[in-house]
């Protein structure tokens, strides 16, 4: 199994390529002369920054405010910078994981390629006899992961704009919007 592992990285984004509708996802790390890209959809973009900020506010809650930990991200660690070029995709995210390490305050956040034995595992299959996945590892201070989950959010919320009716993402001729009993919607 592949371990790419940033401890910590230069740089840590998501970042997005291609039109609005048909963009790709990805998590880029970069340290150390070498760069990692994984790519992975937008929810899971999306849910990996709310669980990060939850992570935070839990670790902020719980120390009682002591914890390293700032409340919003730190204007000096925005980046803004495109996903570093050329963008060669290592592996594709499965599962995520993350993790409060309180020995270097720092988060961990492991993302775990996906595979075709995933659903065997999910049916019951005993997950060692299967061959172990490629995973990217990062190690970030809780400042680097405000900074990450602002990007993240902007990242995911850069797309199609949505209904006003149902929320669902509008596409150029329009959608099936359900609030319309399943008639097409205008864009007006």
């Amino acid at each position: 199994m592949p371990v790419f592992d940033y401890d910590p990285p230069e740089r840590f984004v998501a970042g997005a390529v291609g039109q609005p509708g048909a963009r790709a996802f990805f998590l880029q790390a970069r340290g150390q002369g070498r760069v990692t890209t994984v790519g992975l959809e937008k929810f899971q973009v999306a849910v990996l920054a709310d669980r990060l900020d939850e992570l935070l506010d839990e670790v902020l809650r719980r120390s009682g405010g002591t914890a390293p930990v700032p409340a919003m991200a730190p204007v000096e660690l925005a980046d803004k910078a495109p996903l570093d070029l050329p963008i060669e995709e290592d592996f594709r995210v499965g599962t995520m994981a993350l993790a409060w390490d309180p020995d270097t305050a720092q988060v961990v956040i492991e993302a775990q390629e996906a595979s075709a034995d995933d659903e065997e595992e999910e049916q019951g299959e005993d997950a060692l006899d299967h061959p172990a996945s490629a995973v990217l590892r990062v190690h970030i201070s809780a400042a680097a992961a405000r900074a990450f989950t602002q990007r993240a959010l902007e990242i995911v919320a850069a797309g199609r704009p949505p209904c006003p009716l149902c929320g669902q993402p509008l596409d150029a001729e329009g959608h099936i919007c359900v609030r319309l009993n399943g008639h097409r919607g205008d864009r007006t």
